[in-house]
């Protein structure tokens, strides 16, 4: 028992040190520069509820995200996302994978599973899924059509 005492201890003390490493602390969003030209709102609402936390520079950051390790991880997300596709930075980045949007979530890889327990509305039904994969080849194109 006395092991297990210490290893316990051991995992407290290693996760209070962690929460004082800065990094995944910072919840500011920098600045909206410029929006794509959206096919239409639906569109819009359904990439805000189901991938703007990553993909935009309006990520809303839940209350645990401000505890190591999860604020380390929810960082790294964001920063991938974002450096992949900002849609808050339109037009800045010319090398965005916008075009790969609609066979992301066609295939399943987007939003990616590890996200959907904590964000629920980010589920998108069958109905909503084929309604946005239209609306996201209309907007950035697809990568699958060239």
């Amino acid at each position: 028992m006395n092991k297990i005492i210490k290893v316990l201890l051991g995992i407290v003390a290693v996760l209070v040190v962690a929460q004082f490493v800065p990094y995944g602390k910072n919840h500011t969003n920098p600045p909206i520069i410029a929006e794509p030209t959206w096919d239409s709102p639906q569109t819009r609402e359904i990439f805000m509820r189901a991938c703007g936390n990553c993909h935009s520079n309006e990520t809303i950051y839940p209350k645990y995200s401000s505890f190591a390790p999860v604020s380390w991880l929810i960082a790294r997300d964001v920063e991938e996302g974002r450096s992949k596709l900002n849609i808050s930075e339109w037009g800045k980045n010319e090398e965005n994978e916008a075009d790969e949007a609609a066979n992301e979530v066609r295939e399943g890889a987007m939003p990616p599973w590890f996200y959907m327990p904590t964000h629920p509305e980010a589920k998108l039904t069958n109905e909503e899924k084929i309604i946005f994969i239209k609306g996201l080849v209309a907007t950035f194109g697809d990568k699958k059509e060239k």
